[in-house]
């Protein structure tokens, strides 16, 4: 879609009236590694050569980074599968030649790095510079195809308060540059230099999101493309597209994360269809508890954005899992809840952390990236 022809409202009423309900796709950034080192490799060009135009992996804008991709999934269970096959078939194709990792950051590597040279982003490499070549960040995104405009807007609105949750369980970022970052989940804060980012601003209609974009075009600001939010209704798919998990190292921790969102989704859908009206938190509230998740992880403390009143993060996800539990049942994700359960205990980060420095660290993601 170019700049200069965003979608209409009618466009978008359409696309997300007519997606199929509650099915789930993965897109999960993974490191190319040097064996020896581990350091990042800006290979991701020669690895993807080796797999010939296959549809499950592309490139993204750090050199050394590739994408798996999924397809549209009835269940949780099917998309993790795919998300382990694009892992197994990328270290068997790659052999000897590179390891591979998952995490929100790599432990050592240097801040700034190697961009894709490929022509689709060249305004990015231009627009951005430095802030760009710093942009080696890794995330797990989950799409969810809610069924229903009005339906998916509603959603949307109410997920935007959970965001907070989501980061802290899936932190998994906390050495950057070779110290520890004095956060969980530092990832955020590095994409925070770029515009569109963190908590996304709550839509009232779908005439509102595409007056938006109008305006990004006509500004010559922003395409839908890079709608950059940590939560973002996808105007190519017609999902909501989660954005703001860190990069899971092991499989059973993407797995759990995966079945989180997809269980959170279909609860709030269920709530929506049940006629009960879904809360839409003002963003500042939103991105205090944003700023709590991102610095302690799963060891925070959030607060109920309606009365203020604290509680531990760890108390809040179980909690919340438990909740989520029957609608996960239905959507083919309860199975993954025991992974979102030990998450809430002991994430990326905490594990990262007990590794003892980023150079142990980088090993431990990259032992573990078929784990």
């Amino acid at each position: 879609m170019s700049p200069a022809s965003p979608p209409t409202a009618e466009r978008l009423r359409s696309l997300f009236d007519t997606t199929e309900p509650l099915t789930v796709g993965v897109e999960e950034e993974v490191m190319v590694l040097d064996p020896e080192t581990l350091d990042l490799a800006p290979d991701a060009e020669a690895v993807l050569e080796l797999f010939d135009g296959d549809a499950r992996l592309k490139r993204e804008l750090p050199a050394a980074q590739v994408e798996i991709v999924t397809a549209p999934a009835a269940s949780t269970a099917e998309a993790v599968a795919a998300v382990e096959a694009g892992r197994r078939d990328l270290c068997a194709r790659a052999g000897a030649r590179w390891r591979f990792g998952a995490a929100g950051v790599h432990p050592f590597a240097a801040p700034e790095g190697v961009l894709s040279g490929h022509e689709s982003y060249a305004e990015t490499r231009s627009r951005y510079g430095r802030v760009a070549r710093r942009q080696l960040v890794f995330a797990l995104q989950v799409h969810v195809a809610v069924g229903g405009a009005e339906r998916t807007l509603a959603v949307y609105n109410a997920l935007r308060s959970y965001l907070p949750e989501l980061s802290a369980l899936a932190a998994n970022s906390p050495w950057y540059d070779d110290r520890d970052s004095e956060f969980a989940s530092v990832r955020p804060m590095i994409a925070d230099a770029l515009p569109r980012q963190g908590v996304p601003p709550a839509l009232r209609s779908w005439d509102e999101y595409a007056a938006a974009l109008a305006w990004g075009a006509a500004a010559g600001a922003f395409e839908p493309r890079v709608w950059w939010w940590e939560l973002r209704p996808h105007v190519s798919l017609g999902t909501l597209e989660v954005r703001v998990p860190d990069a899971q190292t092991t499989l059973a921790d993407a797995a759990g994360v995966v079945a989180f969102t997809h269980a959170l989704v279909a609860w709030l859908a269920e709530r929506h269809d049940a006629g009960e009206p879904l809360p839409v938190a003002p963003r500042w509230k939103i991105e205090e508890n944003r700023w709590v998740a991102a610095r302690d992880g799963v060891d925070g403390v959030l607060a109920d954005l309606e009365t203020g009143s604290r509680e531990p993060a760890r108390a809040r996800l179980l909690s919340l899992i438990d909740a989520v539990e029957p609608a996960a049942r239905r959507v083919g994700a309860d199975a993954f809840l025991d992974a979102a359960r030990a998450l809430a205990e002991q994430n990326g980060a905490v594990r990262q952390r007990a590794a003892g420095d980023a150079r142990a660290a980088a090993a431990a993601i990259a032992d573990g990236f078929l784990g």
